[in-house]
């Protein structure tokens, strides 16, 4: 005897079946200079109790580069492979410079060339896919970790706002809450509601509005 469907089991499938537009990398263990305890910090390699206390004041980091140049910039190419290795601020794949880019552990000028040759990317699949053609699975889910694609506002699953460092079920919620947004100063607007202008700035780096 065939039995019927339910309309939630066919929602629960239509989910698992269609792709996400866009997500932030993996971690994989990585701390996040924004979100991180100052003994955490200290902790670090190269680090000790100024450089943790340095990253905690300069909070938020809205780029690499900023964090690089308080943290890292004195550092030899060795010693910052070991320090970003462990500390990381995830890198926006369709705007991040090449010197950002060259600050990830382990690539070089060729692998930095195939990252900005395959934008704009629309979703982290696009990543994967592009990258996987020069290094193996492993070295793309380790490449992975340290980037991310802008989610659109309007569109983003709530499993994909999950994938953003610091984020919960209550701030994914007031993220859809507002939907759709006309402009990204409607989001600084409706957000700042819940929490202060450098917790928005920390959120709006890993959004955008789709047109």
């Amino acid at each position: 005897m065939q039995r019927r469907v339910s309309s939630a089991v066919v929602v629960v499938l239509l989910l698992v079946a269609v792709p996400s537009l866009a997500q932030v990398g993996h971690n994989g263990g990585l701390l996040n200079p924004n979100l991180a305890a100052e003994e955490e910090l200290a902790a670090l390699p190269y680090l000790g109790a100024d450089g943790a206390a340095a990253i905690v004041a300069g909070r938020p980091w809205l780029g690499m580069a900023a964090l690089h140049a308080a943290v890292g910039a004195d550092l030899s190419e060795e010693q910052q492979s070991e320090l970003y290795a462990r500390l990381w601020l995830p890198l926006n794949l369709n705007d991040v410079t090449e010197a950002e880019i060259l600050l990830i552990p382990g690539v070089g000028k060729r692998m930095a060339h195939e990252f900005e040759e395959y934008r704009p990317y629309a979703q982290l699949a696009e990543f994967r896919r592009e990258i996987g053609k020069y290094v193996d699975d492993d070295e793309v889910a380790r490449l992975e970790q340290f980037v991310f694609v802008p989610l659109d506002l309007n569109s983003a699953a709530s499993e994909d706002f999950a994938t953003i460092p610091g984020v919960g079920p209550r701030m994914i919620h007031e993220f859809e809450e507002y939907r759709p947004y006309v402009g990204i100063e409607q989001f600084r607007r409706e957000i700042g509601k819940y929490v202060d202008d450098d917790e928005v700035a920390r959120f709006e780096r890993y959004m955008t509005i789709g047109r």
